[in-house]
């Protein structure tokens, strides 16, 4: 059976009261990843919408022979998109669920308990005589209501639209600690539940990136030529957490509501998150925040390193950045990958069709001078475009379209280089592990002293990559505040050509004798990028098409079993807490900590193992095939001197383009077409609609849900083979089958009107008859 991984990285849009249909949408990815964690265990799926989700998987398996993962692993958001993001990762790593997230927006997501307790109308702040003025303008005709709002709730709307009109003057009218208040009630409540089994692999890294924006800012230096030195401010601010696969938890409490709080403090409705703040509701909770000075440091190590991380005051982060794809991008690079990944960006648009202007159409009204203020200030910055993202994700692809067109032109001459290098009977006997480890060494040798004056421009990339790693490593052990990573890299680039690493030839053809040595401690990207190209010759489209897919799955498990033990060697984790004494101190002593990582990874010894791995499974292929394999296993070296220059210390981690998927209504078209504007109520009044009717907030979280269920089940069925796809007939019984159950879970927890949830159940039923 082949197993494969479907890899999501998630982007959550800011949307102000649109956030609710996000988080129906994030909630079936939840339930999708339970689902998958279920079918690879074995165990029983208790829930409904999880079984539906695993008829898929399972018919997958049926049809294309594939067992897949399914694995969210890097989430990003803005504004209360954030929010959506920060409880979805925390609900990853530990299991729980997210219906305590579920209650905030259903319960507590409106006007009238948001507002400031001060700010209420009645209050000796509140603008009492203003009130018959309001009235006049939320009544008079073509008023902004009127126009935006559904006839049948205008009244609600009008009422709480008052009440937040006539709170204080020239202050916003929403509690900054009320809000944080409720961010951490939600994550105790979260905490609270029976734990569920992590629905990331151990020690499989998951990313969670926010963005803030910094009001005041920081001032960060430039590097020029001429002046020396200079500065600009910064104003975008991303806060990003890492935990991995079996962790308890993304961060501490207070760093999670902080980020939550900060993401979602939407300018004038919000007063900015300040430290203070935190340190208030930490206090009013006896629970302490001792992450802060190190968090803090972290996030704004310009404010820490100034002294003035008091006086920050941070506001929305969609205000610079609502589509946040750039992190995301950025946390791709060095993820491991013990299995076939198929790499997907999804991201969630509410209102794709619908847009702040109207693109310059005939009859367009004149833009006026507060209109035109506003889109500067506001809606403009909210709104770019996300074409030079999706661009950055094309770009990556083509690359890895480049490397592989390059790598398949070298193939004849490497094979038949190796060939006459080792003999070409020898690959005809059954491979053994001395064989091996002894074709292997020669191999590199004869690559290294063939490649002439290429070999030192090929030696020295790799040197840089390999101290680059080390200082990367060293650093994330250091706890608390850390001397800056390219002087750690310094120190150590320092040590090494102090121990003979100033020319990595030494003045001959090939590699010194220093150099080999350290590669052979250090290399650690070297051995994966090899075993990596193992794993791509056994696609369907190359080796493995023509194996059988039992043949075909012995040679992938030996390639990733092998792959897996380097892989968890790539990390600070593998290190052990000793290490984290000797980083602290790598700027006076960094032999030790260097010494300290090639003991522990002790790569030789490694290769030795890998090499039985790959003996063993590589024996079992028909001989072609297993001679086409070994080639490719030891005329790597030559393979790694042609491209490793110029594609730098990646090199074979990205093979496979990266897909970009979105999920809106617009794409959901299963129940209802029409998009947006047939099936969301907080589109209203400039999608803060939401905020002023319970009823809205239930009516977009379930639908939420069920386009979140449609578009996941397209995107998960689109991970199986191209010649092996789940019949059409199958995909539209497990939509109805996961729809129903999940209006049946939301008609049990009886949080949504028991007539919208039948309304919804019958057209389901229409229109998807079973």
């Amino acid at each position: 059976m082949r197993e494969k991984e479907l890899r999501i990285a998630l982007v959550c849009y800011g949307g102000v009261s649109l956030a609710v249909y996000m988080h129906g949408v994030t909630k079936e990815i939840w339930h999708f990843a339970r689902a998958s964690h279920d079918f690879r265990s074995g165990e029983a799926s208790g829930n409904p919408v999880q079984r539906a989700y695993r008829d898929l998987l399972e018919a997958m398996a049926d049809s294309g022979e594939t067992r897949l993962r399914v694995i969210p692993d890097i989430l990003t958001g803005a504004s209360a998109g954030g929010m959506n993001a920060v409880f979805l990762a925390e609900a990853l790593l530990t299991g729980r669920s997210l219906d305590p997230l579920t209650r905030l927006w259903l319960d507590r997501a409106d006007s009238d308990v948001l507002i400031s307790p001060e700010a209420r109308p009645g209050s000796r702040f509140t603008k009492r005589w203003a009130q018959p003025i309001i009235e006049y303008a939320l009544r008079r005709p073509g008023n902004a209501v009127s126009r935006t709002v559904a006839p049948e709730t205008r009244e609600e709307v009008r009422s709480k639209l008052s009440r937040l009109i006539r709170s204080r003057w020239f202050a916003p009218p929403f509690s900054g600690i009320g809000m944080s208040r409720m961010i951490d009630d939600a994550l105790v409540a979260m905490a609270e539940q029976a734990d569920g089994p992590p629905l990331v692999p151990p020690g499989h890294p998951i990313d969670l990136f926010v963005t803030a924006t910094d009001f005041r800012g920081s001032r960060v230096p430039l590097r020029l030529h001429s002046p020396a030195f200079a500065t600009e401010t910064e104003h975008r601010l991303p806060i990003s957490f890492r935990a991995h696969g079996g962790d308890a938890s993304m961060a501490p409490r207070p760093d999670l509501v902080f980020a939550a709080r900060a993401t979602s403090s939407f300018p004038g409705a919000f007063p900015p998150l300040t430290i203070a703040e935190i340190e208030k509701l930490t206090s009013e909770r006896e629970i302490g925040w001792p992450s802060r000075d190190a968090f803090l440091s972290r996030i704004m190590p310009h404010h820490a390193h100034a002294d003035d991380l008091e006086q920050v005051a941070l506001i929305d982060g969609a205000v610079l950045v609502g589509a946040p794809f750039a992190e995301a991008i950025a946390a791709l690079g060095g993820r491991p990958a013990t299995r076939e990944v198929d790499r997907r960006f999804i991201y969630i648009d509410p209102q794709p069709d619908l847009r702040m202007t109207s693109g310059g159409k005939p009859g367009q009204k004149e833009i006026g001078f507060f209109s035109s203020i506003f889109g500067a200030l506001s809606a403009i910055p909210r709104e770019q475009p996300i074409r030079d993202d999706l661009e950055r994700i094309d770009a990556h692809s083509r690359e890895a379209a480049r490397l592989r067109a390059i790598v398949e032109g070298l193939r004849p001459e490497v094979e038949a280089t190796v060939d006459r290098l080792l003999g070409r009977t020898l690959f005809l006997d059954r491979p053994t592990p001395d064989r091996l480890t002894k074709w292997r060494r020669r191999a590199q040798q004869a690559a290294a002293e063939q490649a002439g004056f290429a070999f030192h421009a090929y030696a020295r990339s790799k040197f840089a990559g390999i101290v680059d790693h080390l200082a990367g490593l060293i650093h994330r052990a250091i706890p608390g505040e850390k001397p800056m990573r390219e002087g750690v890299a310094r120190v150590l680039a320092r040590h090494f050509e102090g121990d003979g690493l100033s020319s990595l030839s030494g003045g001959r053809v090939g590699a010194s004798e220093e150099a080999i040595d350290f590669f052979r401690s250090h290399d650690l990207g070297f051995r994966i990028r090899r075993l990596r190209l193992l794993a791509r010759r056994l696609a369907p489209d190359d080796i493995g098409g023509s194996l059988s897919a039992a043949k075909r799955e012995i040679a992938r498990t030996a390639v990733y079993d092998a792959l897996a033990i380097y892989t968890r060697l790539d990390g600070v984790e593998a290190l052990g807490t000793e290490f984290t004494a000797l980083a602290e101190e790598v700027l006076n002593d960094p032999a030790a900590p260097i010494a300290y990582i090639a003991a522990t990874r002790d790569l030789a010894a490694t290769d030795t193992r890998v090499d039985a791995m790959l003996a063993e499974g590589l024996a079992q292929l028909p001989r072609e095939q297993r001679r086409a394999m070994l080639l490719a296993y030891l005329g790597f070296p030559f393979y790694d001197i042609a491209t490793l220059p110029l594609l730098g210390s990646n090199g074979f981690d990205e093979f496979e383009p990266i897909k970009i998927d979105r999920i809106s209504p617009e794409d959901a078209s299963a129940i209802r077409t029409g998009g947006a504007a047939t099936c969301l109520r907080g589109i209203e009044f400039y999608n803060f609609g939401a905020f002023f009717s319970r009823a809205y907030r239930e009516n977009d979280y379930l639908w939420g849900r069920l386009h979140g269920a449609d578009r996941m089940i397209d995107i998960v069925a689109s991970a199986a083979a191209p010649d092996q796809p789940v019949a059409a007939e199958t995909l539209d019984a497990i939509r109805r089958e996961a729809f129903l159950a999940i209006l049946d879970e939301e008609e049990s927890a009886g949080l949504c009107r028991a007539a919208l949830v039948a309304a919804l159940r019958k057209e389901v039923e229409e229109k998807l008859p079973g």
